[in-house]
């Protein structure tokens, strides 16, 4: 609550309009869990995203970040399902307000090689638990607003 106050509060008194990022909210459709991968530099879990990319739209962006920093292939959404805002923290000490536009991709596989593989963790959790790990209010809203992972059945 007071993250999201602040946040608000810092884009009302004068700071420049966020910059936009794309991320991929990877799904299991079978489970319904998420796919949450680490930050290079923290550590912490996000979703994979990144800038967009010029010649590709907003959602194959996202795909593509997917790829490249959790090794996902599969099906992009071409409808954002949600926004998100974050303070990116700068080289410089700064961070400057982007806002993340969020598209759904349908898990098909996960590669073991990929651009990222040797910098980054990666891990499914049900939605309660990815809106537990990660930090931003507004993605924590949008992944309880996902439906409950499925029961899975006991090993036989």
């Amino acid at each position: 609550m007071i993250v999201e106050f602040r946040e608000r509060l810092a884009r009302l008194i004068g700071r420049r309009p966020p910059d936009m990022q794309v991320a991929a909210l990877c799904l299991n459709e079978a489970t319904g869990d998420v796919l949450l991968v680490t930050s290079r530099g923290t550590g912490r879990w996000i979703v994979p995203k990144g800038w967009p990319m010029p010649g590709r739209s907003l959602a194959d962006a996202a795909r593509q970040e997917a790829w490249e920093e959790a090794g996902v292939r599969g099906r992009v959404g071409q409808a954002e399902i949600g926004r998100y805002h974050y303070d990116k923290d700068q080289d410089r000490g700064f961070a400057i307000p982007v806002e993340v536009r969020v598209f759904p991709l349908y898990v098909d596989a996960l590669e073991g090689d990929f651009p990222e593989a040797h910098e980054r963790k990666r891990r499914w959790f049900t939605p309660e638990d990815a809106a537990r790990m990660v930090a931003e209010t507004g993605l924590k809203q949008l992944l309880r607003g996902l439906p409950a992972a499925k029961r899975r059945s006991p090993p036989e």
